[in-house]
């Protein structure tokens, strides 16, 4: 199955570049470009991509906006965002919108490749160390001890989250809690459907803004 993939970034030399490296790759096409978030929402709602890579900083709309309207038209799309630096105080507000991780624009063709793959496949592109840095700088605001938004949860579901926000995989939480990877794994789907979010990031922010954890100093 070949994953459709659409760029959106407001310098045409940066989508030229991606749209060699992704051109590379036989299980990957690019079905179209935007310059501007309006533009970007406008073509996905005609070439319905897999995935949009996208720029948070475009004149108008910004990308944040734009992932916002075009998962609210096509919730099955999953947005992967493009950023200069992976401090760029936007990015967390981005992966609230419903975006479900970020590279940088530095990022390695191998790397591009497999992002857009493994996010089409589902998952969540939760990198350990720079997500975390970005949720952590971001989430300031107070928050109540022991997160009531975290109550529906199980206490071993709240530890699984928990460990999930600390950037831990299934095999890692596995290990840790002296359960199989497969329990993991249920552990995380329970927690994402009585949530109601969409991914792992989803369930990093969760845990932040709730309070399971807190952001380090």
């Amino acid at each position: 199955m070949t994953i459709r993939v659409l760029l959106a970034d407001d310098q045409a030399l940066v989508r030229a570049g991606f749209r060699s490296l992704l051109g590379r790759s036989k299980d990957l096409t690019v079905v179209g470009e935007a310059a501007t978030g309006d533009e970007a929402v406008r073509r996905a709602r005609a070439t319905e991509p897999d995935v949009v890579l996208m720029d948070i900083r475009m004149p108008g709309m910004d990308g944040i906006e734009a992932t916002r309207r075009i998962l609210a038209e096509r919730p099955a799309t999953k947005v992967v965002i493009l950023t200069t630096f992976d401090t760029d105080e936007h990015v967390f507000a981005a992966l609230r919108a419903g975006a479900c991780g970020f590279l940088t624009k530095e990022v390695e063709p191998a790397e591009l490749r497999r992002a857009v793959a493994v996010v089409a496949a589902g998952e969540a592109l939760l990198s350990p160390g720079v997500t975390r840095r970005v949720v952590e700088q971001f989430a300031h605001r107070p928050v109540p001890v022991g997160g009531d938004g975290l109550t529906v949860l199980t206490a071993r579901e709240r530890e699984v989250v928990r460990l999930v926000a600390e950037g831990l995989s299934n095999d890692q939480i596995a290990a840790k809690l002296v359960i199989s990877p497969l329990t993991a794994k249920t552990h995380i789907t329970r927690a994402l459907t009585k949530l109601d979010v969409r991914d792992r990031v989803q369930l990093v922010i969760v845990a932040y803004e709730t309070g399971l954890v807190r952001p380090r100093s």
